[in-house]
C-alpha cells in the first residue's frame, strides 16, 4: 500500500487531470445530448469498465509494452477513434428520430449494447493507458511493503473513483440541458445532431493528435 504522501500526492495529480475535459467526458457529453442521461449514464459505467480493463492490463505490464511501443499505441488509438467516428455518425444521422422516440413511448436503447459502446471506447482510449502507464509507476512507494503492481491496481482504483464521479457529474449536468431543448421539436434535433457532431470531432481529433497528446 502507497504511504499518505504517496496517495495525496497523486490524487491531486489524477483531479487536475480529470478536471479538465478529456475524451472520455467528451464522448459521454455527446451521447447525452445525442440520446439522453440514461445512455450517457450507461456509456459512463461501460467506459469505467473498459479504464479498469486497461488498469489490470497496465499492473501486469501490458500498459507499458503499449506507451513504449509506437504501432501498438497507434493501432489503439485509430481503432477508438474509428468506433467513436461510427458512433457519431450513427447519432448525427437519426437525429430527426429523437423527436418522436421521446414522443412515443418507445422502449430505451438496449442497456448493454450502451454500456458495451463505452466499454469498447473506454478500452481503446490511447490517452488513459498512456497516462496509467507512464504516471502511476510514479507514485509507488519502494519502501513499501506490498509489491508495485498492487499498489499501481490501488492508484489506479484512485483515479477511476475520481474520474467516475466527474464523469457522473457530467452526464447529469448535459443530459438535464437536452431535456430543456426537448421542449422544442428542432431545438431537439438540433441538439441530437451537435452530440454527434461532437462525437465525430472526437474521434476525428484523436485519430489525428500525436502519441504525446
Amino acid at each position: 500500500m502507497p504511504s499518505a504522501q504517496h496517495l495525496l500526492a497523486f490524487a491531486i495529480t489524477a483531479l487536475v487531470i480529470i478536471v479538465v475535459p478529456g475524451p472520455s467526458v467528451l464522448f459521454i457529453v455527446g451521447r447525452a445530448l445525442a440520446v439522453g442521461r440514461r445512455e450517457a449514464v450507461l456509456t459512463m459505467l461501460g467506459n469505467t469498465l473498459g479504464a479498469s480493463v486497461m488498469l489490470v492490463l497496465v499492473a501486469l505490464g501490458l500498459g507499458t509494452l503499449i506507451a513504449a511501443s509506437a504501432v501498438a499505441l497507434t493501432v489503439v488509438k485509430l481503432v477508438g477513434a474509428a468506433y467513436l467516428i461510427y458512433l457519431g455518425v450513427h447519432a448525427f444521422r437519426t437525429r430527426k428520430s429523437l423527436v418522436a422516440a421521446m414522443t412515443s413511448g418507445t422502449k430505451p436503447a438496449n442497456s448493454r449494447r450502451t454500456v458495451r459502446q463505452g466499454f469498447l471506447v473506454g478500452i481503446t482510449n490511447a490517452k488513459t493507458a498512456v497516462f496509467f502507464a507512464a504516471a502511476l509507476p510514479q507514485f509507488v512507494d519502494q519502501r513499501a511493503g506490498s509489491p508495485a503492481w498492487a499498489q499501481i491496481l490501488v492508484l489506479g482504483l484512485i483515479f477511476i473513483t475520481i474520474a467516475l464521479l466527474s464523469d457522473s457529474l457530467w452526464a447529469v449536468v448535459a443530459g438535464t440541458a437536452r431535456e430543456w431543448f426537448a421542449r422544442s421539436p428542432r431545438r431537439l434535433e438540433l441538439v441530437g445532431g451537435t452530440g454527434g457532431l461532437m462525437i465525430i470531432g472526437l474521434g476525428a481529433g484523436i485519430a489525428v493528435s500525436g502519441t504525446k497528446e
